[in-house]
């Protein structure tokens, strides 16, 4: 090959030059591209998501793993939440100290350093001394899918109710997505109870509650002690209840009143951000995923520890 002027010749003399992409053929290789990644994206995202499933039922697993240890210490499940008159001792719904279920699990889910070091269970989970607990994040209360805030405020429902002496404020709780099952009955009935009186629910966790294994008449693997919250329905966590509101008992347990996801309105209901279900820990330790569809009847059933309904599992 020779050159003339410093351009390169082919073999006939006739000058060579290199060929780039024409501004279509570009085009079509950016369309090609943008289709791909948007055939890629939807697994890709749902990849993601089950991953973040699996993870939020392992969670799940752990909490179940941790509610059978305090069976095998205690003989019993831990109450729902725990509240007394502060006068009398009596049992009552709105009165203190509110400490929840999550909170008496934590030696059995290595945190025993938060329990030692941070709570005094003679003291309200309002009391300012219980700040560093009330804000304590742990994950295993935490679904991965869950786009809520790590700590959200509280805000009364009555903040003239004459239980209630904290400023709202300063109340702040870490978020937990994980709530007992009070069962199908609405927790608002607890507000209508005076001193001395407990608010029962036909689930297996309630007010005052300690439950065994031998009083779920329904079987273990047909009765359900925890299911998810997402944040968008309304804000739960693992460590209890400020005194003297109504709706504050949704913080650490859900109803069945309704199939999970179906009532957005519904704050005291189950949900989850998983696109296929909401899952729920059975109280034989078994973690099941339960759609919006089920039938009523049957997710009553699963929800209630002694209602002695046969039941077909989903």
């Amino acid at each position: 090959m020779t050159s003339i002027g410093g351009f390169p010749q082919g073999a006939s003399g006739k000058r060579t030059t290199a060929r780039g992409f024409t501004l279509v053929e570009l085009l079509v290789v950016i369309t090609i591209i943008g289709i791909l990644i948007g055939l890629l994206l939807p697994a890709v995202q749902a990849a993601r998501e089950a991953a973040r499933r699996s993870t939020c039922s392992n969670n799940l697993k752990q909490l179940g793993l941790a509610l059978h240890l305090h069976h095998d210490v205690h003989q019993h499940l831990p109450a729902g939440w725990l509240a007394y008159d502060a006068a009398t001792r009596l049992p009552y719904a709105s009165g203190v100290p509110g400490w929840g279920w999550g909170a008496k699990i934590l030696p059995f889910i290595e945190q025993l350093n938060v329990e030692k070091n941070l709570i005094n269970y003679d003291l309200s989970v309002t009391d300012p001394a219980q700040e560093a607990a009330r804000k304590t994040i742990l994950s295993v209360f935490r679904c991965p899918s869950d786009t809520g805030k790590p700590i959200f405020r509280f805000v009364e429902s009555h903040p003239s109710h004459p239980g209630h002496n904290e400023p709202e404020d300063d109340i702040e709780f870490a978020t937990a997505n994980y709530v007992g099952v009070f069962g199908t009955v609405d927790v608002h009935y607890c507000e209508t109870l005076g001193i001395g009186q407990r608010c029962d629910g036909n689930g297996p966790m309630y007010h005052n509650s300690f439950t065994r294994f031998a009083d779920i008449v329904d079987g273990l693997s047909q009765t359900f002690l925890v299911g998810e919250r997402n944040s968008d329905l309304g804000y739960a966590t693992w460590v209890g209840l400020p005194a003297g509101d109504e709706c504050a008992p949704a913080m650490v347990l859900g109803t069945a009143t309704y199939p999970p996801n179906s009532r957005a309105e519904h704050a005291h209901n189950f949900s989850s951000h998983h696109p296929s279900g909401t899952n729920f820990l059975s109280a034989d330790g078994s973690v099941r995923l339960i759609a919006e569809t089920i039938d009523t009847s049957v997710y009553h059933a699963l929800c209630t520890r002694a209602g002695r309904e046969p039941v077909s599992l989903p």
